[in-house]
C-alpha cells in the first residue's frame, strides 16, 4: 500500500523516495539540461545566418517570390518591408569552418563544440505566446515545463538541491511582467508540483522563505519537521495519499537546502582564473555569474538548469532599440560567459552527457522594423518562420549546420525544424538512443 511505501522512505536517492532517478528504458546519451532562453528573440541574421549577397537587395521591397503572402506582425504590417543585410562580419570559425558574427568572438572559439541549427521555426509571433510555446509546448498557458517533464520522467540525481532550477534575469521581481516571463513558463502544470522549477536568485536569500524565521534555530526546526512528519505518517497509515508523501519528501529537501544551496551559490570559491574566464563577481547579479552557477549546479546533481536573460528585442523604434548599437553591447554579455560555459563543461567531461540549448523564442526579421523614423535607426520584427539556434553535448555532433534558411533568411530551404521537434531531441537525448544531427 502507499502507507507501507511512506514508511519505507528513506534519506537516500533511490529506494521508494518519489523523488529517485528513474532509469530509462534504453541508455541515455545526456543526464543533464542547460536551457539558455535569450528572451526577446536574437537577430539570427546579424549573428549566424550569413547571407552575402543579400545586400544586393539593401532598402529595396522583399521579393513577393520572398515572401509568398507570409504574416508579419501588427508592427510591420501595411508598412513597406525593405530588405536589411547585416552591418557585421562573418568569417569561419574552427576547424570545421562554421561562419559566425563578429559580435561573436567568444562563442567562435568553441565553434567546433556546437550545432548551428538555420531552419527553426515556431507558430507563435509574439513575445507571450512565443515563450509559452518554447518552453511548455504549447501557446496555451497551463502545461508542463520542459525541466518538469524532464523531472517527471528521470527523477532526481541529488537528494539535497531540487530537480529542476530556473535563473530568471537579476533584476527581475516576479511582481511585474518583464517581456512577458512568467512563473508557467517553469511551472509543472498537471504534473505532480514536486516536478516545477525552483527560482534561485541573486543576493544573500538565494532561495525565498528557506532561512529559519527569527528566532528559530535548525535544531528547533527539525525538531517541529520531525513532529510534523509523524503526523503525517499517521494519516497516511488512515488514508494513503500520494501528495501527502510528496509533501513530506519536500518538507525534507527544504530542511536539506539550508545547507546545500548556500553553499553551491557560494562563487567566491572558485578559482580566480575560473572567475576571469566567466567574466563572474562574487555578490554581483548577471548572466556571468548564472552561467557559472548553472555548472556548479550540474557538478550537485540537478537535473535541468534554465537561465533567462531579457533584453533582445531590437525593433529600433527609438536610439536605445537601434541593433547595431544595442546588439553590440547585449552580445558583449553573453557572448563571454556562454562560450566559457561551454569550455569548461568540456574541460570537466560534463559537456558529454550535458545538453545544452542556446536561443530565443522566434527570430527576427530579415527585413527593417516599419515602425523605424526616417531610416535613422535600423530595428528588426519579431519573425518566427525561420531563425538560428544552437546546441552543443548531450550526444549533439558539434562543429557542423543544420538546415538552410533561403537566399534571405526569409523561410526554410532545407530540412525545416520545428519548436516542438527541439523539444523531441531533448527528451529522447535524455532517455533513447536517437540519430545525430547530421
Amino acid at each position: 500500500s502507499l502507507a507501507t511505501l511512506a514508511k519505507a522512505r528513506d534519506e537516500k536517492v533511490g529506494g521508494n523516495n518519489p523523488l529517485s532517478s528513474r532509469d530509462p528504458h534504453f541508455p541515455a546519451k545526456a543526464k543533464r539540461v542547460i536551457f539558455l532562453f535569450m528572451a526577446g528573440a536574437p537577430s539570427q541574421v546579424d549573428l549566424f545566418d550569413r547571407k552575402p549577397d543579400m545586400h544586393k537587395l539593401f532598402k529595396t521591397k522583399l521579393p513577393k517570390s520572398v515572401s509568398k503572402g507570409q504574416r508579419v506582425t501588427t508592427m510591420t504590417r501595411g508598412r513597406e518591408q525593405l530588405v536589411a543585410p547585416t552591418m557585421f562580419k562573418f568569417s569561419q570559425q574552427g576547424k570545421s569552418g562554421v561562419w559566425m558574427s563578429e559580435l561573436l568572438p567568444n562563442l567562435s572559439t568553441v565553434a567546433d563544440d556546437i550545432c548551428l541549427v538555420h531552419s527553426f521555426n515556431t507558430n507563435a509571433i509574439n513575445h507571450d505566446p512565443g515563450k509559452t510555446s518554447f518552453c511548455t509546448g504549447s501557446e496555451i498557458p497551463g502545461k508542463p515545463s520542459m525541466g518538469s517533464w524532464l523531472s517527471y520522467g528521470l527523477g532526481t540525481l541529488n537528494k539535497d538541491l531540487p530537480d529542476f532550477v530556473v535563473m530568471p534575469p537579476a533584476f527581475w521581481s516576479g511582481k511585474v511582467n518583464v517581456q512577458a516571463l512568467y512563473a508557467r513558463l517553469w511551472g509543472s502544470g498537471f504534473l505532480p508540483a514536486k516536478h516545477q522549477g525552483v527560482r534561485f536568485r541573486s543576493g544573500k536569500d538565494p532561495v525565498l522563505y528557506l532561512n529559519n524565521p527569527q528566532g528559530i534555530d535548525s535544531a528547533s526546526r527539525k525538531r517541529m519537521l520531525d513532529a510534523l512528519e509523524e503526523l503525517h505518517n499517521l494519516q497516511l497509515d488512515q488514508q494513503p495519499d500520494p501528495q501527502l508523501e510528496t509533501r513530506i519528501a519536500q518538507y525534507e529537501l527544504a530542511y536539506r537546502m539550508q545547507v546545500s544551496v548556500p553553499e553551491v551559490m557560494d562563487i567566491s570559491r572558485e578559482p580566480e582564473g575560473t572567475l576571469n574566464s566567466y567574466g563572474a563577481v562574487p555578490g554581483a547579479s548577471s548572466l556571468a555569474n548564472n552561467c557559472l552557477l548553472a555548472r556548479r549546479l550540474l557538478e550537485k546533481g540537478v537535473r535541468f538548469v534554465q537561465l533567462f536573460d531579457w533584453g533582445w528585442d531590437f525593433h529600433g523604434t527609438n536610439p536605445k532599440e537601434d541593433i547595431r548599437d544595442g546588439l553590440t553591447k547585449k552580445c558583449a554579455t553573453m557572448d563571454r560567459p556562454v562560450a566559457a560555459l561551454i569550455r569548461d563543461l568540456k574541460e570537466r567531461g560534463l559537456l558529454e552527457d550535458t545538453l545544452v540549448i542556446w536561443g530565443g523564442e522566434f527570430g527576427r526579421t530579415p527585413f527593417r522594423e516599419g515602425r523605424t523614423a526616417g531610416g535613422k535607426v535600423l530595428g528588426r520584427d519579431h519573425f518566427p518562420d525561420c531563425y538560428s539556434m544552437f546546441m552543443a553535448g548531450g550526444g549533439i555532433q558539434g562543429g557542423i549546420t543544420h538546415g538552410q534558411s533561403d537566399e534571405l533568411g526569409f523561410s526554410p530551404a532545407e530540412n525545416p525544424v520545428h519548436v516542438h521537434d527541439l523539444q523531441a531531441v531533448s527528451y529522447t537525448h535524455l532517455t533513447l538512443p536517437t540519430k545525430r544531427i547530421v
